[in-house]
């Protein structure tokens, strides 16, 4: 079965540029002039990918993209002439999962897209990972056959992070999924729990690192 793209482009010409080169790539494509239908049409015929405007009339694509994330994991790019790093920023801690700035070739977009489903379709965290190995009830992790010595919050958050490869995570996104109780703490104790992982990692295995920073949005976890 062919997998589905949804454009949600408000440029006619532009989006008939995306459905042809898409199709010829070997894609099924739909494509919504609005962003008003949008998330219900995601919810009702959960696409495999969705490319995203920004600017759209109705309703833009950052308010889209975070509506999706309440129920859907489905990987999008958001597609933006508006390159002010804010925008990036908000976008990524939205749930983006890329991005692609205006001027483009749609060769281009191919490629983001062919890469962006071959990683949301990697197998589960144990078939894909050798180094890594995450035993949830026990708490315990083991990398290259070493046991990490893991707090249960150590534990969480690279479990957190491992589950999706390549995920950019924001430092409130990390701070909403590890404290469920709401309580209050500074953003930098993300940083502190992600040196003590990194510090555990490299002790581990020298010379692997699997938890990045991207400059000034958080965090993703690259397996090697």
């Amino acid at each position: 079965m062919k997998e589905r793209i949804l454009i949600v482009e408000d440029e006619e010409r532009l989006a008939d540029l995306h459905r042809d080169y898409l199709r010829q790539a070997g894609y099924e494509t739909d494509w919504l002039a609005s962003g008003e239908t949008a998330v219900e049409w995601v919810k009702e015929n959960r696409p495999n990918l969705v490319l995203l405007d920004l600017m759209l009339p109705g309703k833009d694509g950052l308010e889209i993209c975070k509506e999706v994330r309440r129920f859907s994991d489905v990987p999008i790019i958001m597609v933006t002439a508006r390159v002010e790093e804010i925008d990036r920023l908000i976008g990524l801690e939205l749930g983006a999962d890329d991005y692609i700035c205006k001027p483009f070739s749609p060769r281009e977009v191919v490629a983001r897209v062919k890469t962006v489903l071959r990683r949301s379709s990697q197998p589960s965290r144990e078939d894909t990972q050798t180094l890594l190995s995450l035993d949830e009830e026990s708490y315990q992790a083991t990398l290259v056959g070493e046991k990490l010595d893991l707090t249960a919050l150590e534990f969480k958050l690279l479990s957190i992070l491992a589950n999706k490869p390549g995920r950019i995570y924001s430092r409130d996104q990390l701070m909403d999924l590890l404290y469920s109780d709401q309580r209050i703490v500074c953003d930098r104790t993300i940083d502190s729990h992600i040196k003590k992982l990194r510090k555990k990692i490299s002790a581990a295995a020298k010379g692997v690192e699997l938890i990045h920073s991207i400059y000034g949005v958080g965090y993703k976890y690259e397996p090697i």
